[in-house]
C-alpha cells in the first residue's frame, strides 16, 4: 500500500481542517488521483507527521482533516552541512535531491573560481525557490519530516568568512591524500565542501587550508561532482550516522 506525504506551509494540529494550498491540492488530486475517504499524511517542516484523510476533492480544490500528530523517525543523528559548488544544469537538482534523501541538514551553493554556472541576483533568487521545491519533493518521497536548509548561492570566500567561531569539523575533497571517513571523530556534525566539474582552483585550495579544511579522501578514484558529495554523505552516514 503506497504511503502519500504531501509538504504545506501552514499550522498543523489534530482534529483541523484545511483546504490544501493550489500547488499541494493539485498535486493530490490530478497527480495522486485522491478521492474523498483516501489516506494521507501532511508535514509542515515542524518534524512531525500529522495523518490524515481527504474529506473533499474537485479539479483543483481538496480538503482535509488531520486525524493525529506524531514524531517523525527519519531525521539522522549527524547534522551534516554540504557544501556544494555549484553544477551545471540538472546535476544541481539532482544533488540536492539525493543529499536531501541521505539526510543533510544543510546545503550551501557556493561559486568558486572555477564554476562553470554564473547566478545574478535575479537568477539566483529563482533558482534558490527551485532547488526548495526540489528538497521539499525529496522529503515527500523519503520520510523526512524536517526540510534541509538550503542558502542563497554565495562566493566560496564569503562562506568561509561566514565560519568564524564555527568549531564544526571542517572536510573538504582535496586533491592530496587525506583522512579516510573511518578515522574521523565527528562529534555528531560537519561540513563538507565539494568543488566544481573543474575542480578547486589554486585560490580556493589556499582558501579552504587558511579555514583549516582537511582533505576527506574517498579511495583512489576521480569522481565527478555530482558523486562525489553523495559518496560523502553516504560514508559519513554509514559510520558516523544512522545507516
Amino acid at each position: 500500500m503506497r504511503s502519500i506525504r504531501l509538504y504545506v506551509d501552514a499550522p498543523l494540529q489534530p482534529g483541523v481542517r484545511l483546504q490544501l494550498p493550489s500547488g499541494p491540492a493539485e498535486h493530490a488530486v490530478r497527480v495522486l488521483r485522491l478521492r474523498a475517504g483516501d489516506a494521507l499524511t501532511l508535514f509542515n517542516g515542524d518534524g512531525r507527521d500529522y495523518p490524515g484523510e481527504i474529506l473533499e476533492a474537485d479539479k483543483r480544490n481538496a480538503h482535509v482533516r488531520v486525524h493525529s500528530a506524531m514524531a517523525a523517525a527519519a531525521e539522522s543523528p549527524l547534522s551534516l552541512t554540504l557544501a556544494q559548488a555549484v553544477a551545471r544544469g540538472e546535476k544541481m537538482d539532482w544533488i540536492v535531491q539525493k543529499a536531501t534523501e541521505l539526510g543533510v541538514a544543510r546545503i550551501v551553493p557556493l561559486l568558486t573560481e572555477r564554476s562553470e554556472v554564473r547566478l545574478d541576483a535575479r537568477r539566483a533568487e529563482k533558482r534558490l525557490a527551485h532547488w526548495q521545491a526540489v528538497a521539499i519533493a525529496a522529503c515527500e518521497q523519503c520520510g523526512r519530516a524536517v526540510l534541509p536548509r538550503i542558502e542563497s548561492p554565495q562566493p566560496l570566500a564569503s562562506w568561509l568568512s561566514a565560519l568564524s567561531g564555527d568549531t564544526r569539523p571542517r572536510l573538504a575533497l582535496l586533491p592530496e591524500t587525506g583522512l579516510r571517513p573511518r578515522e574521523l571523530d565527528l562529534a555528531g556534525a560537519a561540513l563538507i565542501a565539494v568543488g566544481p566539474e573543474g575542480g578547486w582552483g589554486e585560490r580556493d585550495l589556499a582558501a579552504l587550508r587558511e579555514a583549516t579544511f582537511r582533505s576527506l579522501q574517498l579511495g583512489p578514484r576521480v569522481l565527478r561532482t555530482e558523486t562525489a558529495g553523495m559518496a560523502a554523505l553516504a560514508a559519513l552516514q554509514s559510520l558516523h550516522g544512522d545507516f
